[in-house]
């Protein structure tokens, strides 16, 4: 347990880095772009993904679970990293190639900014944190990149001034994705051989990466393709509230992807060892702590959102307001989502369900991104992302409720809903009326937590839970 405490450190650690960047960067690039060049940079930036989760095909999930499988068998462990790297190759060559072809006969608009994007697509043929998650040396991946990210904060600051500036902004971005994935060649001669494999081998990786590219790219149907039908259907401006909007959510999931990232070989491991009980186990307390974050946060979120946009954004984001607010419904569903996907649908190889939960997302997102974005703008596609994020919890729970506790969890997590409810009260109150400032900010934040907090503590040590859990670890 305690190596997935120490990982799982490494990875929030990291995480909290990347939030903070993100708090730090996002109203200094917000102010400095504005609504318009953000909007360019996020649709070229949508474009260049689906082109890189093209090139990567599943292997990020099928990588990771097939090298935790393998990893103390280290002939197995050779042959397994060398033959689904030769096939990642393949992959980003002909993804590399098609973007070519995009460039040059398709695009017309923001040409050049495409072209640097260019730059995180090719980031795609060295990725291979898999390989590392899959050994779980969490620490070296995330220390490495910890220090790139600081980094292109640095490169932000120094070189982008004014709106003139969108292609060195897109250039620092692509850049240190690219910077992130080369920094970790060095170590791989340290942990494992590389060979050249057959064809049989490489061909052996094809279907189920094929499998797992299905929800890789339905998922980015209902993260990206938003972006791309907004830019299309809509403005640039409303692409950038919409970007600002959701980049607010990687604060909680953050710290879920975190933990999902860690148990995910983990998990994989125990059910290679048959070790169902302790893997139960883990689902059920990853499952408790998601449960309170998601709550913490979506009203959280939602009760400070006037004050956060504005003082973060400024005015001219205003608009995000009701977004933000809007999309801090869909953080309990993917936190719960989260957790059944990595620590029971991929260990366990049940990746048809994760397949068709996530197509059905896709399809729900599309047609009403069609139906609503003429309407309603960047809020349509709000609506549309909410509805894709419940089918896939929905399909994904109705679909494993035989082998989860679903019941147990939602009897002892529903007091978190209240909890979160009755923050929600006492932050708007305080923010009811008063002009927004840092200061103000400040003490909705402080006074949220403590609120919110200082509730779980009663409810732990009134229940007895805190007493059992503090004698478990004297014990220990």
């Amino acid at each position: 347990m305690s190596s997935i405490k120490k990982n799982f450190s490494y990875n929030l650690v990291y995480q909290i880095l990347n939030l903070v960047i993100l708090l730090v960067t996002s109203p200094y690039i917000a102010r400095v772009l504005g609504p318009d060049k953000s909007g360019i940079y996020s649709y070229t930036y949508s474009v260049a993904n689906f082109f890189l989760l093209a090139a990567m095909l599943g292997v990020n999930n099928y990588g990771n679970r097939s090298i935790a499988l393998i990893r103390d068998d280290k002939e197995k462990l050779s042959k397994t990293f060398s033959s689904i790297y030769v096939l990642q190759l393949l992959t980003s060559a002909i993804s590399v190639t098609a973007y070519v072809i995009y460039l040059v006969w398709i695009i017309d608009a923001n040409r050049t900014v495409a072209l640097v994007q260019g730059v995180y697509l090719m980031s795609a043929a060295f990725d291979i944190n898999w390989f590392f998650f899959g050994l779980e040396k969490f620490k070296l991946t995330v220390t490495r990149n910890m220090v790139i990210r600081i980094l292109s904060l640095v490169g932000i600051f120094v070189f982008v001034k004014d709106q003139s500036d969108l292609i060195l902004y897109t250039f620092v971005m692509a850049g240190s994705q690219l910077l992130s994935t080369l920094a970790l060649w060095p170590y791989v001669r340290k942990l494992t051989k590389i060979r050249r494999p057959t064809w049989a081998e490489v061909a052996h990786h094809i279907k189920p990466n094929l499998v797992l590219f299905i929800p890789v790219l339905a998922i980015s149907i209902y993260n990206v393709m938003d972006k791309i039908m907004l830019g299309i259907m809509s403005t640039d401006a409303q692409v950038g509230y919409y970007e600002y909007s959701e980049r607010i959510l990687q604060i909680p999931m953050a710290i879920i992807n975190a933990l999902g990232m860690v148990m995910l070989p983990r998990m994989s491991n125990l059910v290679q060892k048959g070790e169902k009980e302790l893997s139960r186990k883990y689902i059920a307390n990853s499952m408790y702590f998601t449960i309170w974050i998601s709550m913490a946060t979506t009203f959280g979120l939602a009760a400070i959102a006037p004050v956060f946009t504005v003082v973060f954004y400024g005015k001219q984001y205003t608009a995000c307001i009701a977004l933000i607010t809007a999309l801090t419904v869909m953080i309990p569903c993917k936190a719960w989502a989260n957790v059944v996907r990595t620590q029971y649908l991929l260990p366990n190889s049940q990746d048809m369900i994760y397949v068709v939960s996530v197509i059905a997302g896709a399809v729900v997102n599309v047609i009403l991104n069609a139906i609503l974005i003429i309407r309603y703008d960047a809020m349509g596609a709000v609506i549309a992302t909410i509805f894709a994020e419940y089918t896939v919890m929905l399909i994904q729970t109705f679909k494993t409720r035989k082998e989860l506790e679903f019941g147990n969890y939602l009897k002892k997590g529903w007091i978190y809903v209240v909890f979160g409810i009755i923050m929600y009260i006492a932050v708007s109150f305080i923010g009811n009326g008063r002009k927004a400032s840092v200061l103000l900010l400040l003490i909705e934040l402080a006074a949220g937590g403590v609120v919110y907090c200082g509730l779980s503590v009663v409810y732990l040590l009134v229940t007895g839970q805190m007493k059992k859990y503090l004698k478990k670890k004297i014990k220990t």
